[in-house]
């Protein structure tokens, strides 16, 4: 006999036939491991699929749940609840529905049996995944369900193209009471008893009324092995409570039970939360919360001070003052076991943004772990998004620190002036000391850099020379030696009509890191400028500088032709009016060589006869004597630290590690480089 989801029951070969018309018509078919593809975890981790089986025990009201497991691969596991059960309607409707929605169908709460009319819960299952755990074990299994007498028993499986899972086999029989008892011939995934056991009394361990058995064996709260500490609290005379401090070892996928629970007379109160009357204790969210539970006993006496439904505690004086007390021993767990979690949560928010932090130079590395180290130690119940967005704020701050101004101050120190550097580096902090020389360093490391690949014939001067080199502004005089520059909107936006009514070949790049690059036929170029508040009445910005940088490809010499391109661009930026305000243009073109003659620079007049721009003509040598002299030779004096490492390794120590960069749609006037 056989049951196809979605048809009427109707049993035999027409059944059948009927079925595979329609899968045929429909053309939907079903490998025989679709649903446990569709499980993840539960699928194939025998803890959470017990876990998930024994939740579903929970939420037919049950009181007691029995799970056999074999000693040996292909005996057979069972779990046994007295819960509702269900008929045979019942089963078809939620069991063998594709994604039930048990909320939906059935509401949040669950439903008891007779006997049990007065107790409340609240559901573990939402989605119907839970019911499918016994496939993590084989690919058929076996459900016995009764209620009002009657039982019924279903074999199911996923053998069937046509169908995710089907009833292979239906019999019908009494048995008296109520409850559900599934089992399976275990073909994969043995489970251990006693590591089971332990797990699924700690998942249960809020309700003890609800007791889970492993082969026979429960594990009471006093004999659990994650029981970390006991407590006797008075809360006035004749009034105690014990509180137990247990390690769950693992977080359950649920966390709708986790917290601070209330037992009288051995029942449970309400509902476990980390939040007691109205004080919340610890975000729910946080590592501890997810690992550790808190049962506070109490005895008779407690009795008279909870609601009949015992839903809560009644608002009185001497629940206050029990709520109080556990609040304070609670916080007080808190902030002793949380220490085992400082480094872990520490690494996690420094691994969230380990693209960010891995571009900081050492110095600042040390600082951002170490405030996160702290921050965690202080407030050991944070929750890690908001240690997260904390980190990621510091990160920030320090990748807008590079000590320049303390970088400033010494290279206008005279080489002589040993006193003076003197006094200077004993008002320093270690801290600043640390990142002066971050930035001497990554100074170095660009001059060490650009001299090893300026003479390579092999080297790519879009992705490795011109990166390095519009980073290094420093390298062209001091005025440009300021955090201000930046790719500016209306520049570029003038540049792209500039070199577009060339007829080039150009495209426009603008990766993370590096200003935004004009690649050209012969040479690529990056322009950037600064904007300045104008000092009359509008106060309105306007670009005051602009730095415009031309790298000659290949071994090219330098001559006439390449410095008047470069006017000619000037002119062209000068007088297409859409620039805000006369921004003056420093113009620079650099090759491997000069051409005899050449004068090494030229001024631009405008209309009035006024300087508008200057063009320089340079060397890759040039550049680097000089940057060498104005860092007072430092490097000559510690060759050894660069002489051993590439060029293209200095690249990527200077530029920082290869990322996914942010995608900019692609026009006719512009394209995406997506890597550095």
């Amino acid at each position: 006999m056989g049951q196809i989801i979605g048809l009427p029951y109707q049993g035999g070969t027409m059944a059948k036939a009927k079925a595979k018309a329609v899968a045929e018509t429909s053309g939907a078919l079903f490998e025989e491991d679709f649903v446990l593809r569709t499980l993840g975890k539960i699928g194939h981790d025998y803890e959470t699929a017990l876990t998930e089986l024994v939740a579903n025990a929970w939420d037919a009201g049950a009181a007691r749940v029995n799970v056999v497991i074999p000693t040996d691969a292909n005996g057979t596991l069972t779990v046994e609840d007295d819960g509702h059960g269900m008929t045979p309607n019942q089963f078809r409707s939620r069991w063998m529905k594709l994604g039930y929605n048990r909320t939906k169908n059935q509401g949040n709460g669950v439903q008891f049996p007779p006997e049990r009319a007065t107790w409340r819960r609240k559901a573990f299952g939402r989605n119907g995944i839970g019911r499918h755990g016994l496939l993590c074990f084989a690919d058929r299994y076996t459900v016995e369900t009764w209620v009002d007498g009657i039982l019924t028993t279903f074999v199911v499986s996923t053998k069937n193209d046509q169908s995710p899972f089907h009833i292979e086999h239906e019999a019908s029989g009494r048995r008296s009471g109520h409850g559900t008892r599934l089992s399976v011939e275990i073909n994969r995934h043995l489970p251990k008893s006693e590591a089971i056991r332990t797990v699924l009394s700690a998942r249960f361990l809020h309700d003890p009324q609800f007791v889970v058995e492993v082969n026979g064996l429960s594990v009471p709260l006093s004999e659990h092995e994650g029981l970390i500490e006991t407590k006797q609290l008075e809360i006035e005379p004749g009034f105690f409570v014990t509180a137990n401090v247990v390690d769950t070892t693992k977080s359950a996928r649920s966390t709708r039970y986790q917290g601070i629970a209330f037992w009288v007379n051995n029942r449970l109160v309400g509902e476990p939360s980390w939040a007691v009357g109205t004080t919340p204790v610890i975000d729910g969210r946080s590592r501890f919360a997810k690992r550790f539970a808190i049962v506070v006993q109490g005895g008779d006496a407690w009795a008279s001070n909870v609601e009949p439904d015992w839903s809560r505690f009644k608002p009185t004086d001497l629940s206050a003052r029990l709520f109080a007390a556990v609040v304070a021993y609670a916080q007080e767990a808190v902030d002793t076991l949380s220490a085992l979690f400082i480094e872990e949560n520490s690494e996690d928010a420094l691994m969230r943004n380990r693209e960010e932090f891995r571009t900081l130079p050492i110095g600042s590395k040390v600082e951002v772990a170490q405030f996160t180290h702290d921050l965690v130690k202080e407030q050991p119940g944070i929750h890690p998004e908001s240690l997260n967005k904390a980190v990621k704020a510091l990160i920030k701050l320090q990748s807008a620190r590079n000590g320049m101004r303390l970088l400033d101050r010494l290279l206008l120190l005279d080489d002589s002036d040993l006193d003076g550097l003197d006094r200077m580096l004993e008002q320093w902090s270690v801290q600043d000391a640390l990142v002066v020389l971050d930035e001497i360093d990554a100074r170095l490391s660009v001059i060490a850099a650009i001299e090893k690949l300026a003479h390579d014939a092999a080297t790519d001067e879009l992705h490795t020379l011109h990166p390095l080199v519009t980073q290094a502004r420093w390298l062209f005089g001091p005025e440009f030696d300021s955090a201000e520059y930046a790719s500016n909107s209306t520049l570029r936006t003038v540049a792209v009509k500039v070199f577009k009514s060339k007829k080039q070949d150009t495209t426009f790049r603008k990766p993370r890191n590096r200003p935004d690059l004009v690649i050209l036929q012969d040479a690529t170029l990056s322009v950037v400028g600064t904007e300045t508040f104008d000092s009359g009445t509008d106060h309105l910005s306007s670009i005051q500088h602009v730095l415009l940088i031309e790298l000659k490809k290949g071994r090219s010499t330098i001559d006439r032709q390449e410095v008047f391109q470069a006017e000619g661009y000037i002119q062209d930026f000068t007088t297409d009016g859409a620039l805000t305000g006369a921004p003056f243009f420093h113009a620079y073109v650099v090759g491997h060589a000069i051409a005899k003659g050449l004068a090494p620079s030229r001024d631009i007049k405008g209309n009035g006869g006024e300087i508008i721009a200057r063009v320089t003509a340079t060397t890759y040598s040039q550049l680097t004597d000089t940057a060498n002299r104005r860092l007072h030779g430092l490097k000559e004096s510690i060759p050894s630290r660069y002489e051993d490492v590439s060029g293209y390794d200095l690249v990527q120590k200077v530029m920082g590690q290869p990322s996914q960069a942010s995608m900019v749609p692609a026009d006719d006037n512009a394209a995406t480089s997506t890597k550095h």
